[in-house]
């Protein structure tokens, strides 16, 4: 077996369903404005999908597009990670599903659930199955489609969130994003400041779970802002530390778009300028798990990202989980 590969990016895709929820469709459903949400937020708008959407259907088109960036056919793909909380069905997994619709071999498929932070643990993990020779091309993808249970009597969270996918080809050998290092943790203590109750084997859903919302996603908005604010750039400067670097190395840090507000603390609180934290949650939200991939292939192709550019991704999620990753364009 061979160790320690090198494991580069090969290609990037992503994509969002056409339909679009702007801050002033959600004035005549709940309590809000735009300008309110905008100030608080940062966003503008958000990407749903269609009813019969799942998560998929949009992974599936993602998948497409990082697959002719990459120049490589379904036919190449060794394995398959998907970074999602909301799978088309409790089981079998989106992996299981994509792996089909794709077309590709029998290959191994698995989903990962770290809410936010769901992309960088799956690439983590397929990130290590090539460096250590079990496999030489991976897919990843991070997706959502979490308007499948938002609250949207809940004016406070109910204005965050959207719907898309983001998907990478990891390769050995690849010569551009190369994985430099990543690194995931978790504190289940904070499990109940994002959390849907219902639907799950503790409480199955029932006529009462429904009355009450509790297949719905509860969101702790304060705790989360605190949590994040201390949080984000810490991990950032930890992995910069560990291998090396220092944050003036750093040409983008990709963070997960959950809160612009949040993004701005954390620059201000690591003494970077936000202008070097990559944004787009303006025109799509907070899509989770797919925001980090999403905001990745965004940046790729409108030429954002240089050639020898040093990148951080770092995400915050439900669970509570974290993650990091640092690599080299």
């Amino acid at each position: 077996m061979t160790e320690n590969r090198k494991v580069g990016i090969a290609g990037t895709g992503s994509y969002l369903p056409p339909k679009v929820l702007t801050n002033d469709d959600l004035e005549k459903i709940v309590d809000t404005s735009d300008e309110w949400i905008f100030t608080r937020t940062g966003i503008k708008e958000r990407h749903v999908a269609e009813k019969g959407q799942g998560v998929s259907d949009l992974a599936f088109i993602a998948s497409q597009r990082a697959l002719e960036a990459a120049n490589v056919t379904p036919d190449d793909i060794d394995l398959i990670a998907v970074g999602t909380i909301s799978a088309d069905y409790r089981f079998p997994s989106t992996a299981c599903l994509l792996q089909d619709m794709l077309g590709c071999r029998k290959i191994g498929a698995f989903d990962v659930s770290a809410a936010c932070s769901g992309f960088i643990y799956a690439l983590s993990m397929a990130w290590k199955q090539i460096e250590t020779g079990m496999c030489d091309t991976a897919l990843v993808v991070g997706g959502e489609v979490l308007t499948a249970f938002t609250n949207y009597t809940d004016r406070t969270s109910c204005i965050l969130f959207g719907d898309g996918a983001g998907a990478v080809v990891l390769r050995a050998d690849a010569e551009q994003g190369v994985l430099i290092d990543t690194s995931l943790g978790s504190d289940g203590s904070g499990a109940d400041i994002m959390i849907v109750r219902g639907g799950g084997s503790k409480i199955p859903v029932d006529y009462d779970v429904l009355e009450k919302n509790l297949h719905l996603m509860e969101v702790r908005g304060r705790e989360v802002y605190k949590y994040c604010t201390q949080m984000l750039h810490t991990v950032v400067i930890d992995i910069l530390e560990k291998n090396g670097y220092s944050k003036e190395d750093l040409a983008w840090v990709i963070p997960h778009q959950m809160n612009m507000r949040i993004i701005e603390a954390s620059a201000r609180r690591m003494g970077t300028p936000v202008e070097k934290w990559y944004t787009n949650i303006e025109r799509f939200g907070n899509t989770s798990g797919a925001t980090i991939p999403i905001a990745l292939d965004e940046a790729v192709r409108n030429g954002s990202i240089k050639k020898d550019d040093l990148l951080a991704m770092v995400a915050f999620g439900g669970g509570i989980t974290w993650a990091g990753a640092l690599l080299r364009w």
